[in-house]
């Protein structure tokens, strides 16, 4: 084979790394296999718990009633008349004798098996008191992953500081894989439990060296903004996938299915990142971040923060309740509980592909506080719904808002550490996971509660109007100034464009004559 074959396969594999498309590829499937994982267990879950423990409990518990043999028949009373007409005698019953027949044939009838209850509808769950305690488990089984995200996202913003985004990326994918086995063999809630968290600590190495990767790839604003639309595409591209792909697999599969083609789907996503990203090679940054404590302090920084964490608290606060309602009042199938999150989901990606291109021409700031005015509203409408059509429009309302707050907001974040702080994006990102986390964690582990005392529109209404109220605080972030400490940062990072302001001696032309000297000295 010619040499120039040879190098062929890895002068495309040396292009690739090289590209930043190739690079956008890559966070798009980690964010894809991340949410697609975070969504798929949302159907499977309550009804996985429902099945396995309340009717397994009851079935072991119930003692078996044995059959009641029938009693002895006994002859009923009978009275015998002598006829004088034919000199014969019959058998009549009596007045009393009636009574004794039909207390005979009573006795002789089967026993019916005792009706404590009326009959309830059909593809009603039963155990109330079950269901009402099992909103507040698969609330805190939910947010588990969440706080252990909270938790260790700063660790992941100083590391990729000091070695870069694509080791953290890489130990990101083979901690997702592991908890996608967990999942798939887990039977009880413990298990199921721990598998959620190890999925928190493996999205925390994805989702900030992700991010972080794109922020430093993508330098223009307008390039930056469309890129992270797109990654944020991969996001909800998951999120539409997963809990109707759950449901379905779930019914008519098994409980093990889903997990398993994620897990095979994690393992390509694993060897394009040994191609493309060189997970081997430490790359720390040149210019030392801006630590996190003065990120955190940065009032702008936290507003977006905010806009990030309330917006998606409204879904995340459906996703252990909702499904659990429905079983309630709409006694629907285990297809339905997926289902009723798919125009959410197809919303989001509509939003998220859509926004990240127009939020900066009408303005990111504006965009967001519409989208949390739309999400508040579409929240109070959620209660309305009587079957899962009436779901459609509420849902889809929150998704398409989601979407344009969360395509505003990641570009903002990155703006605002160009225009404030040291153009380092690992912990700015690190705390905008953070603050989407802090909403998938104080959602769920909070809602089953709520939802236990006041039931689930009381819960609706509570977020609804905190996503409206915050809405206005959004009109801060249409033009933040800049620190006069950025300016000076600039200046120690690019030594030669501040000399370039001084004024410097002409240059001379060349071959330098022996008048030259002279001629210059007379120009000082």
């Amino acid at each position: 084979m010619p040499p120039a074959a040879e190098r062929a396969p890895w002068g495309w594999l040396a292009a690739g790394r090289a590209s930043r498309r190739l690079v956008l590829v890559v966070v798009f499937v980690a964010l894809l296999l991340d949410n697609m994982l975070l969504t798929v267990v949302v159907p499977i879950v309550p009804t996985f718990l429902y099945t396995t423990e309340y009717k397994g409990t009851n079935s072991s518990v119930a003692p078996a009633q044995p059959e009641p043999a029938p009693p002895a028949l006994k002859a009923p009373p009978f009275s015998s008349v002598f006829s004088y007409f034919d000199n014969t005698t019959v058998t009549v019953l009596g007045p009393r004798s009636a009574m004794g027949l039909a207390n005979w044939t009573e006795s002789s009838r089967p026993p019916q098996p005792p009706t404590n209850s009326p009959p309830l509808p059909s593809g009603c769950p039963e155990g109330e008191e079950f269901l009402a305690e099992e909103n507040v488990r698969v609330g805190l089984l939910f947010a588990s992953k969440a706080l252990v995200q909270l938790v260790v996202n700063p660790s992941v913003g100083l590391l990729t500081n000091r070695i870069g985004y694509h080791i953290p990326m890489f130990i990101g994918f083979t901690i997702m894989f592991v908890s996608t086995v967990m999942f798939a063999f887990s039977g009880t809630y413990t298990l199921l439990f721990i598998a959620r968290a190890l999925q928190g600590v493996g999205s925390s190495f994805s989702s900030v060296a992700g991010l972080g990767m794109l922020a430093s790839v993508y330098t223009d604003d307008f390039e930056r903004g469309n890129a992270m639309g797109i990654a944020l595409g991969g996001l909800a591209l998951g999120v539409l996938i997963g809990a109707p792909f759950g449901s379905v697999m779930y019914e008519f599969v098994g409980k093990s299915s889903p997990f398993l083609v994620l897990a095979f789907l994690a393992l390509l996503d694993g060897a394009l990142q040994l191609c493309i990203l060189q997970p081997s090679k430490i790359s720390p940054e040149s210019t030392k971040g801006t630590p996190v404590t003065t990120l955190l302090r940065d009032p702008y920084i936290l507003i977006a923060a905010g806009a990030l964490c309330f917006s998606n608290m409204g879904v995340a606060m459906l996703e252990p309740t909702l499904p659990i309602w429905m079983m309630q009042t709409m006694c629907s199938p285990k297809w339905q509980l997926g289902m009723a999150f798919l125009p959410a989901s197809i919303s989001y990606f509509i939003g998220t592909s859509l926004f990240g291109i127009l939020a900066n021409k009408m303005g990111r700031w504006l965009c967001s506080l519409v989208g949390m005015v739309v999400v508040g509203i579409s929240l109070l409408c959620v209660p309305l719904a009587k079957n899962i059509y009436g779901l459609i429009g509420p849902n889809g309302g929150l998704g398409f808002a989601i979407g344009m707050v969360d395509s505003s907001m990641m570009p903002i974040m990155g703006y605002l550490v160009d225009l404030r702080h040291t153009s380092i994006y690992g912990n700015v990102y690190a705390i905008a996971d953070v603050a989407f986390c802090m909403g998938f964690a104080i959602g769920p582990s909070t809602g089953g509660a709520i939802v236990r005392a006041i039931g689930f529109p009381g819960l609706m209404i509570i977020i609804g109007v905190i996503n409206i109220a915050y809405a206005p605080l959004c009109w801060y972030l249409r033009s933040p100034p800049a620190k006069e400490e950025k300016m000076a940062i600039l200046s120690q990072e690019c030594p030669m464009q501040t000399r370039s302001y001084v004024a410097q001696k002409p240059l001379r032309d060349f071959p330098l004559s022996d008048d030259s000297d002279v001629e210059a000295e007379h120009v000082e």
